[in-house]
């Protein structure tokens, strides 16, 4: 058996099923498309789906992929087995009704034995116990041993999740021992003790299992075959577990070169290093494919890959930024491979450090926190902190168990470790709640993409707002119909449309189908999943039958203002990269007839002077009037004349090419203008973050811009009128009025001051007696929280002996002070206990030592009420 490494062995297995007829797909992206029941790509079929279900016809009848894919539903185990990784790479061949089992099964044997060059004594096949058709081509079409296969339930060899697609299937496993394995039993005994490894599955897609049950044979049955890389490459390079083979190796040995850790001698710093090594690889393509940290859905993936990784590089003395070097070691392992990461590596890194530096931050605050429960059960006379307070270190501040566990333990005190497991436990039951049931092939059962794939519209809306078109089928109430009538809601597909259907960020249009007995409003237009076009339509007059030739209008004002907004973003993006640098690229855009929004990639918030260079650019170029040039050309021609191309998607065959004179030029299916000088004016009104790395610009365009201009100016205009000067000494004016409002609130604060002055005298006098005790409470008006201390504190001189209770309202908020002398302690009154009960009542809360407290509210109207309960609470304390 010839020693190959993990990237020769991708390489040979796709070009062995090219030679098969086989169309070779990149990896799609981790992010699924047009898939509600994938947070991720977690395995090799996912992204092909709608090709099994008959949603989408697939570009061959059959592919052959290596898809990047990302699980975490083991996160726990990473590290720890030879085995788990959050991140793997699937290989796949796959057929949508052509080949089946006879040729899957020949080729399978054919690849391991010959190409891979595996001994056939260390090899064993499992096939389903009833699938005799299987048995009979490994025995007759391969010269396999009979006595290695094996037959096993349902359990074992029968892929079906739910209802759907499903079938029996045939694995094939190595033998790590020595000696042959003669029964089933044996078999089973070896695979659990790690002996026998499955690496290779042929599911064998035969049968559609329905509600009740029933397995329906499928008329066009598929292959779906899957063979981790990584597994394969452990078996190839003799290595024990996936950490060892030569890509993930070279990655860990830089962990180790990093954190001086000497791999293998310590086994607690080994599972670290191992996270740390997996982990990076996750979040490295995690953030190519689009993915930013976040604190839901995918995004808390990431954040929870990255700073797990991180914390795990603390545990092992690695005490500053350091994951974003071993990015550089993933990339220089995968970057031939993924060449997106290559091109994407300072977006990575920049935000791979800008997240391990919030996490540094968030573990200092977590360190706080913990030290904070910790004068909480010294105080309580308590050793164990609650499993619920553990939990929620870890999981709302991102503070390590371990850690926790440390710092107890060097205060003589312990983790409630079986209630923080309680509440880990409700967190993954949530977590699987969330996500929901779905089904192996998981499509989508809406009528809307049951339309048959013959159905064909042709768009003509580049060149035409009007045109001709028949009917060819209705929608309505999850129905295909036969026709809608007057004031009916429903659905219509015809042959021909000018109608643009939402995509890339543009809103779809909107307009008029006139039919033979009918009006119908067209209120929005959408595709599919298998990109069929969908007018969701509303009959004003008449109706609309199946069938007939209509006439299809789009409302052209509200187009010409979605052109203009969506040539604008072209222009945008370049500004941008032209003023902040080749970094910033698209990560999102939403462009209508008002407005345009568009996401990008940087990592602060624009100063105001490179907003108006921004702007200044974009109308420069808008006032070049240039020529918007559309050219259909192929992949490669567009990347070689520098199209630009948003980065999570794949482009196959011929793409549309969009260039704005000499200034801009993307990759883009939407419509535009046909000159820029057709925008009119551009003009941003607002930058914002809405994530880690990712700004917002809002931005207008012709007629919707230059209203916006005059609506400031008359603004501006009010303003000078309010302020009696001219438009352009508003600032001055502004500033004078601001100095002399400063000087009269100054004014007013030494007003208070005096009228304050000598107020104790008047507190003094209110003074009562419990048990013994001299005490007041009394409110005052309009005094800050320092003045008030300042007041308690003359109170408490004068008092000499006993308790000083003040509370005061200003700006709608109540502030308290209590104050307790030396005695009045020693015979039981405590400030902080007083003070805590009182602003209680006023909706607040607070706390403080025995001889000084303050606290806040949130209720003015119960401030009496609050300082009437000072003699109860204290004469409790007396007892």
């Amino acid at each position: 058996m010839k020693k190959m490494g993990l990237n020769e062995i991708r390489e040979v297995y796709l070009k062995f099923f090219e030679e098969k007829e086989h169309l070779r797909l990149e990896s799609f992206p981790l992010v699924p498309k047009d898939d509600k029941d994938l947070l991720l790509i977690n395995a090799g079929m996912a992204p092909l789906k709608p090709y099994f279900t008959g949603l989408k016809t697939p570009p061959s009848k059959r592919v052959t992929t290596c898809q990047k894919c990302v699980r975490t539903g083991d996160i726990e185990n990473v590290g720890k087995t030879s085995r788990h990784a959050t991140f793997f790479e699937m290989l796949g061949n796959f057929s949508f009704g052509d080949y089946f089992k006879e040729e899957i099964i020949q080729w399978a044997w054919e690849f391991i034995t010959k190409n891979l060059n595996i001994p056939k004594d260390k090899l064993y096949v499992t096939i389903y116990l009833d699938d005799d058709e299987a048995y009979d081509i490994w025995t007759s079409k391969t010269d396999v041993d009979p006595s290695r296969i094996f037959r096993l339930g349902k359990e074992d060899n029968f892929w079906e999740i739910g209802v759907g697609p499903c079938g029996p299937c045939s694995e094939i496993h190595y033998d790590r021992g020595e000696g042959k394995v003669s029964t089933v039993e044996e078999f089973i005994e070896a695979s659990d003790n790690d002996r026998i490894v499955e690496f290779w599955n042929l599911v064998f897609t035969q049968f559609n299992k329905d509600e009740e049950g029933v397995y329906n044979r499928l008329s066009h049955p598929n292959i779906d075959t899957g063979m981790g890389l990584e597994r394969i490459a452990t078996i190839m390079q003799g290595t024990e577990n996936i950490f060892e083979i030569d890509t993930i190796r070279s990655i860990l040995d830089k962990v180790c070169e990093i954190s001086n850790v000497e791999y293998g001698k310590d086994k607690n710093k080994g599972a670290s290093v191992r996270i740390i090594t997996d982990h990076v690889k996750s979040v490295t393509f995690l953030i190519c494919d689009g993915v930013l940290p976040s604190n839901e859905g995918r995004g808390y993936v990431l954040r929870r890959l990255l700073r797990r990784a991180a914390r795990h590089g603390r545990l092992i003395g690695v005490n500053r930024i350091f994951l974003s070097e071993v990015m550089d070691k993933v990339i220089e392992n995968y970057g031939d491979a993924y060449p997106e990461i290559k091109e994407k590596r300072d977006y990575i890194k920049k935000v791979m450090e800008i997240e391990e530096e919030r996490f540094n931050e968030t573990i200092d605050g977590g360190e706080e926190i913990l030290k904070s429960y910790i004068v909480e059960l010294k105080e309580e006379k308590n050793k164990v902190l609650s499993g619920e307070k553990a939990f929620k270190l870890h999981d709302t501040y991102g503070f390590p168990l371990e850690l926790t566990e440390e710092i107890l333990s060097e205060n003589g005190m312990e983790v409630d470790i079986e209630g923080f497991n309680r509440e880990m436990d409700l967190q993954r039951k949530r977590a699987r709640e969330a996500r929901g049931e779905s089904s192996y092939m998981g499509g989508e059962d809406s009528i809307l993409n049951k339309v048959a794939q013959n159905v064909d519209t042709e768009f003509k809306g580049y060149d035409h707002l009007i045109c001709e078109g028949r009917v060819i089928e209705i929608i309505k109430d999850e129905a295909f119909v036969e026709s809608l009538k007057e004031n009916e809601e429903g659905i219509i597909i015809v042959d021909n449309t000018p109608f643009y259907a939402e995509m890339g960020g543009q809103v779809g249009d909107t307009g008029t189908i006139y039919g033979n007995t009918g009006e119908v409003y067209i209120k929005d237009c959408k595709k599919n999943i298998s990109g069929k076009i969908m007018h969701f339509a509303s009959v004003s007059s008449g109706s609309i039958t199946k069938g007939e030739v209509v006439k299809l209008k789009v409302d052209k004002e509200r187009r010409e203002g979605i052109c203009r907004n969506h040539t604008a973003t072209h222009m945008l993006h370049e500004a941008l990269k032209e003023i902040l640098g080749s970094h910033v690229n698209q990560s999102g855009s939403y462009v209508d007839n008002e407005r345009l929004r568009f996401d990008f990639t940087h990592f602060s918030a624009l100063t105001d002077e490179e907003i108006t260079k921004i702007e200044r650019l974009v109308n420069e170029k808008i006032m070049e009037a240039s020529m918007i040039d559309t050219n259909i050309m192929n992949v490669d021609e567009a990347k070689s004349c520098g199209a630009i191309a948003l980065f999570e998607n794949k482009y196959k065959g011929d793409v549309r090419v969009v260039s704005v004179g000499t200034f801009s030029k993307e990759l883009c299916g939407g419509t535009h203008v046909r000159n820029s000088g057709q925008i009119g004016l551009f003009k941003v009104i607002s930058e914002a973050g809405v994530a880690a790395g990712i700004r917002r610009i809002e931005a207008l365009t012709g007629t919707n811009a230059l209203n916006y201009m005059e609506e400031k100016h008359l603004m501006i205009k009010e303003v000078s009128k309010v302020l009696k000067c001219t438009e352009k000494d508003i600032i001055e004016k502004i500033n004078q009025n601001t100095l002399t409002l400063k000087e009269k609130d100054k004014e007013i604060q030494e007003l208070k001051s005096k009228m304050v002055k000598g107020i104790e005298n008047d507190i003094v006098k209110e003074a009562k007696e419990i048990n013994g005790v001299r005490f007041v409470s009394y409110k005052l008006l309009d005094i800050d929280a320092n003045n008030l201390r300042d007041i308690g504190d003359k109170v408490k001189n004068k008092l000499q002996e006993g308790v000083v209770v003040l509370g005061s309202v200003k700006d709608g908020k109540v502030n308290f002070v209590s104050m307790a002398s030396k005695d009045a302690i020693e015979k039981g009154a405590h400030a902080g206990k007083i003070i805590k009960k009182v602003a209680t009542i006023a909706g607040g809360g607070g706390g403080g030592r025995p001889d000084m407290a303050q606290a806040g509210g949130k209720l003015p109207e119960k401030i009496d009420e609050a300082l009437n309960e000072v003699a109860k609470v204290l004469e409790k304390l007396l007892q």
